[in-house]
């Protein structure tokens, strides 16, 4: 396999390196979240950790992040 196959299987994966150097799309958002749930001690399981990390604003109208 030669890097020009390599790069385009890595874009079609979705992980292709981007500006900030990260290699992972699934951590965007991920790190806010996180935080918050400390913050707000959020355990999984609970409906406000399913709705933390689910919630769509533009499908459901639901906020993911009501108490900031």
């Amino acid at each position: 396999m030669n890097s020009v196959d390599l790069q385009k299987l890595k874009k079609l994966a979705g992980i292709e390196e981007n500006s900030e150097g990260s290699n992972s799309p699934l951590t965007h958002g991920g790190t806010e979240r996180a935080e918050y749930m400390r913050k707000h001690n959020i355990k999984p399981g609970t409906d406000e950790w399913f709705r933390l990390w689910f919630a769509r604003t533009g499908l459901t109208g639901e906020r993911p992040m009501p108490k900031k």
